[in-house]
């Protein structure tokens, strides 16, 4: 294998020898030129590649900055480390002021030269790999195959973008199924954070539970706790915890997690010490909370503490353009997922009734309806009768709008309540969520039909 090329590194002194011995120490781990000339270490800067400098500030043909500037003009990411008399500390100042990496006051000693070397070019490194991470991460966003490619997603992305690094927290709201979570995973990439992403559903977890689930317990804290457990702050430590449905949580649950957020600590249950932790929250709620609040569901200040920066995922019926390709998206998907699949694309009349459905269901009904109809087609197109029976499709009761079987609408409503109940794990409550319908209509498409 090929060794990686050494960093190249031009060092500017008028005293040549000065110039040499950094060039020396630096010779291990770097191709360091020497250059004693000023005006000719500037025009080494436009013709050659180095990869830092470092120079002398006071030079008599050209100084150290005119040396930075013309290295901020060929690169503006080039690290440069200035060198200076104590007498010259001020004009070591503003070259920190116009873009200076870092200086040193002579006499210093050539492995400190080296410490602030490495982790300027180790800087360099890390913002051009999140630069190029975001800028795949964007690509695939913006192809529509995740989140989609329309205006207002692009909105979305741009807000992600800004507040990605930071360590405010942030509250995603919209409908159900609209992409939250997806979008919790997007703003943990792109924070750079070197721990996990952690989620907890707050909805699924029984409410004597989630405290511990979250904070972790001690040995013997309550029945049944035969061990510690270190808690899901504590294993999203130095990441991010994506506290998702948080409007479900219990009122006394809100109060403690309330204090957490403000101490910047955990406590335990069961323990009298607190534990400092460094965690990044996101959020998510398809409730009004504002509204919780109000109505004394949510507490006021947590929701105040939650939502420093706000993002809303629109509803799917909002960015239609972002429809049929997130459908080919999920086709694509689902025939992976079923090898057998002979389905290849979307006739123009099946494209026209996905483009025209409301989706109350957003996202994940356009999915499970993109899979329903791959398992279900038996050609190389969807036609009309393989898409659901919805209540808002033109033509609905009409044989003649179908392509292919004839199937009754109610069958044809029981058998994709049916498909949908299993996905869910039985979970009715669930599976009308994920359908857009509500407990009682779900309850009459599953119900047996009449003889």
């Amino acid at each position: 294998m090929t060794a990686a090329p050494r960093p190249r590194v031009l060092v500017v002194d008028d005293n040549p020898e000065m110039a040499r011995m950094l060039c020396d120490g630096l010779s291990d781990a770097y191709e360091a030129r020497p250059e004693s000339r000023g005006a000719r270490a500037v025009e080494l800067l436009s013709t050659e590649a180095f990869d830092a400098v470092i120079t002398d500030l006071r030079m008599p043909d050209a100084d150290g900055l005119e040396i930075l500037a013309a290295s901020r003009a060929t690169s503006a990411e080039r690290p440069v480390i200035v060198m200076t008399a104590y007498s010259a500390v001020d004009s070591a100042v503003e070259s920190i002021r116009r873009g200076a990496y870092h200086y040193l006051t002579k006499p210093f000693k050539v492995d400190e030269l080296r410490l602030f070397l490495a982790r300027a070019l180790e800087e360099v490194r890390l913002r051009i790999e999140a630069r190029t991470l975001r800028g795949a991460l964007r690509d695939r966003l913006g192809s529509g195959r995740l989140l989609g490619g329309s205006r207002r997603i692009q909105a979305v992305l741009d807000v992600v973008e800004r507040v990605a690094a930071s360590t405010v927290p942030v509250l995603l709201t919209g409908e159900t199924g609209t992409g939250k979570g997806l979008l919790a995973r997007v703003i943990h990439a792109e924070s750079g954070r070197s721990g996990p992403l952690v989620v907890v559903n707050c909805a699924a977890l029984p409410d004597n539970l989630l405290e511990s689930e979250l904070f972790g317990h001690v040995k013997g804290a309550f029945t049944g706790a035969a061990t510690s457990r270190p808690g899901l702050f504590a294993e999203a430590a130095r990441g991010t915890i994506f506290l998702d449905e948080i409007g479900e949580m219990p009122l006394p649950l809100q109060a403690k997690l309330l204090r957490v957020l403000e101490s910047g600590a955990v406590r335990p249950v069961g323990s009298e010490r607190e534990i400092p932790f460094d965690v990044r929250v996101v959020a998510a709620s398809n409730r009004d909370l504002a509204e919780a609040s109000r109505a004394g569901e949510f507490r006021e200040d947590l929701l105040y503490r939650l939502d420093v920066v706000r993002i809303e995922l629109p509803p799917l019926r909002h960015r239609r353009e972002d429809v049929l390709p997130l459908a080919q998206h999920f086709l694509a998907e689902a025939r992976s997922k079923h090898p057998g699949a002979t389905v290849l694309r979307f006739s123009a009349a099946a494209s026209d009734l996905l483009a025209a459905h409301e989706w109350p269901g957003n996202v994940r009904e356009l999915q499970h309806v993109v899979e329903r109809a791959v398992v279900l087609s038996r050609g190389e197109e969807v036609g009309p009768g393989d898409l659901p029976p919805w209540p808002d499709r033109p033509g609905r009761s009409d044989p003649a709008t179908f392509q292919g079987p004839v199937v009754p609408v109610r069958r044809l409503q029981r058998r994709y309540a049916a498909w949908a109940l299993e996905q869910c794990g039985g979970h009715r409550g669930r599976t009308a969520e994920r359908l857009g319908v509500d407990a009682k209509t779900l309850a009459r498409w599953l119900a047996p039909e009449e003889a």
